[in-house]
């Protein structure tokens, strides 16, 4: 059975999603929004809160780490200045997780490098998510993998092979993995996000927890994909979707974040059960609406039925048109009226030919 435990919260096919309220860098750098993206994630009803942790100059070259970055997006005169400023170390990771416990959400969050790998393992954070960009790096998978938390590998970018590839790194080690599908595109539109792929993966990899991690706008899709069978479902998240920061315009605000874990539940109890049943709600209607079986018109007791004797009215409170061939032939008990309702009781199998001067 596809099952994935995260804390205490069990994810698999009978289950609601799991719902992560992806911050990143959101938060701006400042420990007071991120505290209150946690509220109102919690407030939302999202399962997760999850940031990024990144060892910037273990993760970017000096090239890159020491380019001017300028902009409206920039929080420093460089990349790296940049990152830095974005960048939560241990102090408010551990005020962020205490945060969580209080508000009874899981927290964790994406490991970019080894370093941070180390990093969320010294927090004993309940899991570790693995972006995109990351599908290929199957050193820092097996790496990931052998802390024994449970993964979250998101999949944007990425051919089949390619995930393959990454499932057979992780899952010798490691089988805690949900796998979500992901279209690296920001924002992504409806042509872009081939929710399909959840199929595929659910049928090429069966012991695994699928998911879908959306770039794209509103919660349509999200739905689309828990039928689908997705059990994860990320989103990014924000306070504003006008503030600076290459996230926030795409990202859902509280009020779109509750709407997506309200859909959610909605979506999955639309789907109810496999079994197709009457249930007592529609037993009413069927009554109403539906045929039994009644005489065409008044027939005396002993009469051989016919075809031309049974016609098909409302109320269907007796026995079915696809009964008729339990009716024809048989004989009537008793005389019926017009509209009356074949019975099994009235009916009697007609003794054969002869039986009565046998002896």
């Amino acid at each position: 059975m596809r099952e994935l435990h995260i804390s205490d919260r069990r994810i698999a096919d009978d289950t609601a999603a799991y719902v992560i309220a992806e911050i990143g860098h959101n938060h701006e750098g400042k420990l007071e929004k991120a505290e209150e993206l946690f509220r109102q994630a919690a407030a939302a009803g999202a399962s997760a809160a999850k940031l990024q942790k990144r060892d910037n100059k273990a993760l970017f070259t000096k090239q890159m780490y020491d380019q001017p970055y300028t902009g409206r997006n920039s929080y420093g005169p460089t990349y790296g200045a940049h990152r830095e400023f974005l960048e939560f170390g241990r102090a408010e990771y551990a005020h962020l997780a205490a945060l969580a416990r209080e508000l009874g959400i899981d927290f964790f969050s994406t490991a970019f490098d080894l370093p941070s790998v180390d990093f969320l393992m010294d927090l004993d954070l309940p899991a570790i998510k693995i972006a995109s960009a990351d599908l290929t790096n199957t050193p820092l998978l097996a790496y990931a993998a052998k802390t024994g938390k449970a993964l979250v590998v998101s999949t944007g970018g990425a051919t089949m092979d390619e995930v393959r590839r990454a499932v057979d790194t992780i899952l010798p080690i490691n089988d805690r993995l949900a796998l979500l599908q992901c279209t690296a595109v920001y924002p992504a539109g409806p042509e872009d996000l081939h929710l399909s792929v959840i199929g595929t993966y659910r049928r090429e990899f069966p012991g695994v927890v699928v998911g879908f991690s959306g770039h794209d706008l509103g919660n349509e899709a999200s739905c689309l994909a828990y039928t689908l069978g997705a059990r994860v479902v990320e989103k990014h998240f924000t306070l504003d979707q006008s503030r600076p920061g290459s996230d926030h315009h795409f990202s859902l605000d509280p009020p779109l974040l509750g709407e997506l874990v309200a859909s959610l539940a909605r979506t999955r109890q639309a789907l109810g059960a496999p079994a197709k049943v009457c249930s007592d709600k529609e037993a009413p209607a069927v009554r109403k609406m539906g045929k039994k079986l009644v005489a065409a018109r008044d027939l005396p007791a002993g009469h051989l039925v016919t075809a031309e004797d049974v016609a098909c009215k409302s109320p269907g409170d007796g026995m079915k048109p696809y009964q008729l061939d339990e009716v024809v032939g048989l004989r009537l008990r008793t005389p019926l009226p017009a509209d009356g309702a074949f019975d099994a009781d009235l009916l009697v199998t007609p003794a054969p030919v002869g039986a009565l001067s046998a002896g």
